[in-house]
């Protein structure tokens, strides 16, 4: 069986859940062929740095529109043409001609609504599984034409249905993370009764992190505590603070972060979708910083709402109280810990047994 993941780098979020879900399903089914695609760099190879370049800019200085749009078409039934959809239209069916698939998942919108367009426009019965990367159940990822939903959690389900989305249609997966963030709890080395504490900083795929000193020198001065921080992509930041600190290790891009985040005992973090369900399957309890984006806001109320973590005070001096506040505060730590496992249990354990199962039905009932 051949299936194609089609994905976009808006944000890194997207494309690491792609890699996640392919790895997943090859260790499931080793014998299926899995490939990802960035379909903006396969349909305008020229152009896509410069859109996704624009997009960061979008969502980093200019989240208030980014948000009113955002919250303005969260429960439309109106579809507007995407922009260059005809373009983009050509490129896919050439893609899915090239490919041949068994079957298409999408983790970006954008795709999912390329994908089902395109069978409704050929009365196609290609199988369209949309993989849904944050804890949202925003109108941009529903389509009539997709056979199957991937959901973060029970809430999203829910939602999912109040929107008139069939029940069989959605299985309750998680948002996808890398199979090495899923050992047992019993492998997690993290322990309460040390007496240092392991820190974890993260700035995401763009490595949002404050800029100021004084917040790097506080953390440094803090007794007892030991903080990595995970730059990313911002090099700047790499070099400005990599070995000037006793007490701060800085690492910048790592495809290891599952091994700093088995050794922390709390992560201090922005909200992404991919970044929470990290957490969750590592059982680390985060402190997030308070989002200006409405996906990561809605992530954030998930996390409240849980009580998997803390949302920290965008205020540097606030933000260093509430990380020494949690950091020591062994019953709160333990409480998260407790209901991250809870959790993962209600995940649906056979969920990519259940969609292969599907898939490979709808692929024999093609070939009659």
């Amino acid at each position: 069986m051949k299936i194609l993941i089609l994905t976009g780098k808006f944000g890194m979020g997207h494309y690491s859940a792609s890699q996640s879900l392919r790895l997943q399903l090859l260790g499931a089914f080793p014998s299926a062929q899995v490939e990802v695609v960035d379909l903006p760099a396969y349909a305008i190879p020229d152009a896509s740095e410069a859109i996704y370049k624009a997009f960061s800019l979008l969502v980093t200085k200019g989240s208030g529109l980014y948000n009113i749009y955002y919250k303005a078409t969260e429960n439309t039934t109106l579809k507007a043409r995407p922009l260059l959809d005809d373009l983009f239209q050509d490129k896919l069916g050439q893609l899915l001609w090239e490919e041949r698939p068994d079957a298409v998942i999408a983790t970006h919108p954008f795709c999912a609504r390329l994908v089902a367009d395109y069978k409704e426009e050929v009365s196609s019965d290609l199988p369209l599984v949309t993989c849904i990367t944050d804890l949202s159940s925003h109108s941009e990822w529903l389509n009539d034409a997709t056979d199957c939903y991937l959901v973060g959690s029970r809430d999203i389900r829910e939602r999912l249905i109040a929107k008139g989305v069939e029940p069989a249609r959605i299985l309750v997966t998680g948002i996808p993370v890398k199979p090495q963030f899923k050992r047992g709890s019993e492998q997690i080395r993290r322990g309460r009764g040390h007496q240092e504490r392991h820190l974890l900083i993260m700035g995401g795929g763009l490595g949002l992190l404050p800029k100021k000193d004084r917040f790097y020198e506080a953390l440094n001065a803090m007794p007892d505590v030991h903080t990595t921080i995970i730059t990313g992509g911002n090099q700047k930041l790499y070099q400005r603070l990599h070995g000037r600190y006793e007490h701060i290790e800085v690492v910048g891009f790592t495809d290891r972060v599952y091994d700093y985040m088995a050794q922390a005992d709390l992560m201090l973090s922005k909200p992404g979708g991919i970044t929470l369900f990290e957490t969750i399957f590592s059982e680390l309890p985060i402190l997030a910083w308070e989002p200006f984006l409405q996906q990561e806001r809605e992530n954030a109320r998930f996390l409240i709402r849980h009580q998997i973590g803390r949302i920290a005070p965008k205020e540097p001096d606030a933000c260093l109280e509430a990380i020494c506040r949690l950091l020591t505060d062994d019953i709160a730590l333990a409480r998260m810990g407790k209901n991250m496992r809870r959790l993962k249990c209600q995940l649906e354990a056979q969920s990519l047994e259940r969609l292969m199962a599907a898939l490979t039905v709808g692929v024999r009932k093609e070939a009659l």
